[in-house]
């Protein structure tokens, strides 16, 4: 093992130091062109011409013409896309100086976006054989969201674990946790996604696009991508010659939200790039109908970071800094006699409590207890050309993860938790050029990773060294209609836990005390695979079927936690003998585009064995098995265990456009997921965390010319059915059953232009639950807040009416 990491890392270091060895001497090669409305064959300015692969594009000028420069010999896939036009993806051969005209249609279904999550080379999505979804930044703008995965979280097969507004985990298809990798910068974002109540560092502004693939996705990913991934992908160069902006703010009224961002980049034309970019939150406490304002549920986020690069003819090289701060409350639910929601405070030197009033709902200023996330990350991107025609992708990162908790009233700026998360991430890829079609990658990627409790008097996880490596093989190749892809991966971790014992009085001690953590060093390995085949039966009818083989192991929590949970209301219990969880699972799909009607549909059997999950334990009286040593809330104690699992379920999507109003869409998405546990009991037989069966109908108006000072205006009415969830793990209270809700959305936004067309700024309006309706969504870990004694009712409800205001203004200094 240690032998095996030396030689990777020594082959990391010499590629990335000898790097001028992979120039290619040959300038010549270029595209031009221009790019016009298909329908009245006029110039379209400002399109974006990108090739995905080789990170490099350009924007058409005012005549609609482009060129870019500096670009290697070969077949690539080229995207162009334009707001109000469908997306163009079209493979291209450049050898020299290469001339490629490009017509857009205002066809608004864009089946033609490009995949670059989990295949070997950027693919169109018609031709990728596993699920995905494709979000654009003018989506996020257009749709309320409170932070990077709540804005995905209303696409099919989506959900999310939430704990208040200011945190929330991706679920795809029912699974969760460290079964999704999130990729941000082109690495795996690590920041103790084990927890329940931990968030994703990654700021929602600075984004281009997120690719949701659904369905094991470990053979590009490693370990812990059982059940997708979620692709951050963050804005690319400017075109050459060009510096761009942006200024936006937003404005909710539900929690009084203000954010606002301003982001500037640019490109010279000979080939240096660079981006700045800054983001500010800050949102007081949520109301709903039936809990008033919930009491500390308010956050405030600081983000910023940037970038610079070169582009030359021998490739690409960028650096990305990236530093996320977020500060929140956690909310514990805590109420008198009279329902009201009471406040820990400093009487006199002793802990007490107090009413909590409407000053302090209406305050910034977070309360106990309260949490701090500090994330910085710095990405070495570099994409070299080789002589043969071949590319080869080396990318380093590093992750700093700072995560403390605050809950002594009387020392209330001493953190109770302090955690350091260290990783270093690592990736090589080399790209053959086309052989005869086929398209192939071969690559070595993993993490080092080291967790260091630093201070404070509460230990939930050890600490502990991790080490990760896996090497893989993809390919894919269409023969006129037929596409295959597919590919195999090894990987091999090792992590070795910290012993700990404490004192009497709760402190750290090298020998004599009571142990915490028990010292271990375990070692997980598997092979993963992947084979798909997408089918064109005609222009109309793509088919689509995949077979893939996931595997993860147990994480820090799940093999080693003992302490109180405060974010998730529990006193967690880890298990050594936990194996590695290992899925197959099986995806058959269908998709249908006419010019006026659009359907897709996936079904998918996932079968997991040695499936982790936690469970509530009881007492030897029968009752819940509280800990009575550092647990002073009485939390109830779970722990973790294994078994079998079946998860089955699907999602369709029908879109109607009808002529002659193709203006208007009638979209509908259903998804649905049910998990079982083999072998088990009534009370044990389904998985818990699995979300209910959800409905989403929207009837919407886009209008590319509206007159006036308006376009790419866009009006639009939701409603969002989420089903009863009954299908639930009852055993031992561990989970209970949520009641269904129908939540109504609307929109409203358009580009504000001047007589030139210029965009002088774009207004997006929203309101979500317009109806008020309180509600508890089934995967919100504040449902299992105490009960409140007035109403009965169990726990804390989701946000209620929410009304939205977004500005964004552009900037474009050529």
């Amino acid at each position: 093992m240690h032998y095996l990491r030396v030689v990777i890392l020594s082959i990391l270091t010499g590629l990335s130091i000898y790097s001028p060895a992979f120039a290619d001497d040959d300038a010549g090669n270029s595209m031009s062109g221009s790019v016009t409305d298909k329908s009245t064959n006029t110039p379209l300015p400002g399109v974006t011409v990108y090739f995905p692969d080789l990170h490099v594009g350009a924007a058409t000028d005012a005549q609609g013409h482009y060129e870019i420069k500096n670009l290697p010999k070969g077949k690539f896939l080229v995207e162009v896309h334009f707001i109000g036009y469908a997306t163009l993806t079209q493979t291209v051969q450049v050898n020299g100086a290469t001339h490629i005209n490009f017509s857009l249609s205002t066809k608004v279904i864009e089946e033609n976006e490009v995949v670059i999550t989990g295949v070997s080379q950027a693919t169109s999505l018609k031709q990728n054989p596993t699920p995905v979804n494709i979000i654009r930044k003018d989506y996020l703008d257009a749709n309320i969201s409170t932070n990077i995965i709540d804005a995905v979280a209303k696409l099919p097969g989506v959900s999310q674990l939430t704990t208040g507004p200011a945190i929330s985990k991706p679920f795809i298809r029912g699974l969760g946790y460290n079964r999704v990798v999130v990729i941000g910068d082109g690495v795996r974002q690590e920041g103790q996604q084990w927890g329940d109540e931990h968030g994703i560092e990654i700021d929602d502004y600075n984004v281009s696009k997120i690719e949701v693939l659904k369905g094991p996705a470990s053979l590009v990913y490693g370990s812990d991508a059982l059940a997708g991934v979620v692709n951050i992908v963050p804005p690319s160069p400017e075109p050459a010659g060009h510096v761009k902006g942006n200024i936006a703010a937003n404005y909710l009224s539900n929690n009084g939200m203000i954010s606002y961002h301003a982001d500037l980049a640019g490109t010279t034309q000979n080939g240096f790039s660079w981006s700045v970019y800054g983001t500010q939150k800050f949102a007081h406490d949520y109301k709903n109908k039936y809990d008033g304002y919930v009491y500390n549920s308010k956050f405030h986020n600081t983000n910023y970071g940037g970038s610079i690069g070169i582009n030359k003819n021998w490739g690409s090289s960028v650096l990305r800094f990236t530093s996320f701060n977020q500060e929140l409350g956690l909310v514990e639910g805590d109420r008198n006699e009279l329902g009201q929601f009471i406040k820990p405070i400093n009487d006199n030197g002793e802990e007490g409590e107090a009413v909590a009033t409407n000053k302090d709902f209406k305050s910034y200023t977070i309360g106990l207890p309260r949490q701090q996330i500090n994330h910085q990350k710095l990405v070495w991107d570099n994409n070299f050309y080789m002589h043969d025609g071949g590319r080869l992708n080396v990318i380093l990162g590093y992750q700093w993860n700072r995560r403390q908790e605050f809950g002594d009233v009387l020392h209330p700026d001493e953190p109770e938790l302090y955690l350091k998360l260290n990783t270093f991430n690592y990736g090589v890829k080399y790209s053959f050029a086309d052989m005869n079609g086929w398209q192939t990658s071969i690559g070595v990627n993993g993490m080092q990773q080291h967790n260091n409790i630093l201070s404070g008097s509460e230990f939930l996880v050890p600490g502990y060294n991790l080490f990760d490596a896996g090497i893989y093989a993809v390919t894919s190749k269409t023969w006129d209609k037929l596409t295959f892809s597919g590919g195999l991966r090894f990987d091999n971790r090792h992590i070795s836990v910290d012993g700990l014992m404490l004192d009497g009085d709760g402190k750290p001690v090298s020998s004599g005390g009571e142990e915490k953590f028990n010292a271990l060093s375990k070692n997980f390995s598997n092979i993963s695979g992947s084979a798909g085949l997408s089918y064109a039966v005609s222009n109309m009818v793509t088919l689509k079927a995949n077979v893939a083989r996931g595997f993860r192991a147990p994480n820090i929590s799940e093999i080693g936690a003992n302490g109180v949970h405060e974010g998730t209301i529990k006193y967690e219990y880890g298990n050594e003998a936990l194996k590695p969880e290992v899925s197959t699972q099986g995806d058959v799909g269908v998709e249908f585009n006419s010019e006026h009607v659009s359907l897709t549909g996936s079904l998918f059997y996932n079968h997991i064995t040695n499936f982790i999950y936690s469970r509530k334990l009881s007492s030897v009286n029968g009752g819940d098995s509280i800990p009575t040593t550092d647990n002073d809330e009485g939390y109830a104690a779970f722990q973790y265990q294994q078994s079998t699992a079946n998860l089955y379920g699907g999602e369709v999507m029908i879109d109607i456009h009808p002529h002659p109003i193709d203006w208007l869409h009638f979209e509908n998405t259903f998804s649905y997921v049910k998990a079982v546990i083999a072998n088990a009991s009534d009370s044990t037989k389904y998985l818990p965390n699995i979300p209910a069966a959800r409905w989403l109908s929207e009837l919407k108006g886009k209008f590319k010319h509206v007159g006036g000072i308006f376009q790419n205006a866009y009006a639009g009415i939701q409603m969002d059915w989420t089903f009863d969830q009954n299908n639930v793990y009852y055993a031992y209270q561990t989970e209970t059953a949520t009641p269904g809700y129908t939540l109504w959305n609307a929109g409203i936004g358009a580009d504000v232009v001047n007589k030139n067309k210029k965009v002088l700024f774009s207004l997006h309006l929203a309101a979500n639950n317009i109806t008020d309706v309180a509600y508890q969504n089934h995967l919100s870990r504040l449902k299992y807040a105490p009960e409140n004694e007035v109403t009965g009712r169990t726990g804390v409800f989701n946000m209620g009416r929410n009304y939205s205001v977004r500005v964004a203004i552009p900037l474009n200094f050529k």
